[in-house]
């Protein structure tokens, strides 16, 4: 490189500085669950301020990791972690997105939302206890419907994952034996089945495979057009997964009482509520290093909150209500800090 081009380069990149587009980049890591909402957020918040939010959707295991051993700047989880897990971290949680985890089947014949399941039925045929799509359990709960003489083919999650963490959290309280023999894990020993990378690998082993079975977040289920079911809820009515039943989950929510925001939204009360609905929730570090990456940071995650909430209801999810928001603000204001200074993210006001 010459002298000419030299001066060249670095004119240009004086000029992006002071044009505002060699602006902080901030890197997250975490869950699938909400990755349709975050990639939409990245591009905009990008857009509006030439922050670079850069997020792998890696699951929710790694997402842990990686905000412990620090190599991101906020990890994503769709299982909460307790407090005293946080603490022994110098981690501050706070939840950003709620959702419903969805049924997916390829049973010839059957349509979206034509079949009607209940809790126990699920839980048997994951457990293996149920298969073929024509037995009695699920031809009772299907009047009229009629059920083709073909195997269940189960479909799971083969990553450390939050999605399985809602749905197993889920199956364990509806179901005696799921609770006994397999439990609540981000990831569990399964009885019965085959993996799927991440929620578009059930989705697409799902679409191969006759007679399938899976679990994903409902986004994935409308962007590959897989036929959702019906589940019977906690007040005994049977619903389809929309947005208004997982609102109406939400709604149960008690932030105000909910220690570090630990929530599970699984199984509420409610005509409407959707029974498997989960909260997606950020980590990040109490005592930040770097002050322009935290206020970056936090005002990225204040624009989600406000300006993003249009783009997760268009999005099919649940965003968090102002009241809810408010109580993060307050946890921000009080924990983070960047040089034992509280973090500012409102210079914009």
């Amino acid at each position: 490189m010459n002298w000419f081009q030299k001066t060249l380069v670095l004119s240009i990149t004086a000029g992006l500085a002071v044009s505002g587009f060699c602006a902080e980049t901030i890197n997250g890591a975490g869950a699938s669950f909400p990755e349709p909402v975050y990639r939409i957020w990245t591009y905009n918040y990008q857009k509006a301020s030439g922050t670079r939010i850069n997020y792998q959707s890696v699951g929710s295991g790694a997402g842990i990791n990686q905000i412990k051993s620090r190599t991101v700047d906020f990890g994503a989880t769709d299982n909460p972690l307790k407090q005293e897990e946080l603490d022994k971290d110098g981690l501050l949680q706070f939840p950003m997105l709620m959702g419903g985890v969805v049924v997916i089947v390829n049973v010839p014949g059957i349509t979206t939302n034509q079949l009607k399941l209940d809790g126990e039925t699920v839980a048997n045929l994951f457990l293996g206890n149920i298969k073929k799509w024509n037995d009695k359990a699920i031809a009772d709960l299907n009047p009229g419907v009629k059920l083709p003489d073909i195997k269940v083919n189960v479909v799971h999650r083969s990553d450390s994952s939050g999605t399985t963490w809602i749905f197993t959290d889920y199956l364990s309280k509806v179901s005696a034996e799921w609770k006994k023999d397999v439990g609540c894990d981000k990831s569990v020993k399964w009885p019965m089945g085959i993996g799927g990378q991440k929620n578009p690998g059930v989705c697409n082993n799902v679409q191969k495979i006759e007679g399938a079975i899976g679990y994903v977040e409902y986004t994935y289920a409308l962007e590959s057009k897989m036929p959702t079911v019906m589940l019977k809820n906690r007040d005994g009515n049977f619903v389809k997964p929309e947005i208004s039943t997982f609102q109406a989950a939400g709604a149960n929510a008690d932030w105000q009482n909910a220690p570090a925001f630990y929530m599970e939204l699984n199984n509420q009360p409610g005509k409407d509520s959707w029974p498997i609905t989960g909260a997606t929730f950020i980590l990040i570090y109490k005592n930040q290093a770097n002050k322009a990456s935290a206020e970056a940071m936090l005002k990225y995650f204040k624009w989600c909150f406000t300006e993003g909430a249009q783009s997760a209801t268009n999005l099919k999810y649940v965003p968090i209500p102002e009241n809810v928001f408010n109580l993060i603000k307050s946890a921000w204001d009080k924990s983070v800090v960047t040089g034992g200074k509280p973090v500012n993210y409102k210079s914009e006001e």
